[in-house]
């Protein structure tokens, strides 16, 4: 295939997977209350399990993946550089972004823990 012909695909399908993310996550949140009423579960009590699912680091934790991810890609993009080898920005990439995960979970267990 040629460039343009990739550069008109590129964006539908973007546009394709957003769409299925967004219809799948509404399909299933609805499906999940659904169960909930099913179960004899009143207004009150489902909106107090759901305020109850939430967490409270979120925001935190995606800080933290994302600071991770961008020094992975910065350090394999360096290193790319410097070396001309080519395998140093997935092996950062993957690497840090993992090690982001991990403390992040563990920066959240410790909040959970003090409160």
């Amino acid at each position: 295939m040629h460039a343009e012909t990739l550069a008109v695909f590129i964006p539908i399908v973007g546009v394709l997977v957003l769409g299925i993310i967004l219809v799948s996550y509404f399909f299933f949140r609805s499906r999940e209350r659904q169960l909930l009423i099913e179960k004899g579960m009143d207004a009150q009590s489902i909106k107090e399990f759901f305020q109850s699912k939430k967490d409270p680091y979120r925001l935190l934790k995606i800080g933290i993946i994302t600071i991770a991810f961008g020094l992975g890609l910065g350090l394999g993009i360096m290193m790319e550089v410097s070396t001309h080898d080519g395998h140093w920005v997935p092996l950062f990439l993957f690497t840090i972004t993992g090690v982001g995960f991990v403390v992040a979970n563990i920066v959240s267990r410790k909040l959970e823990k003090n409160q």
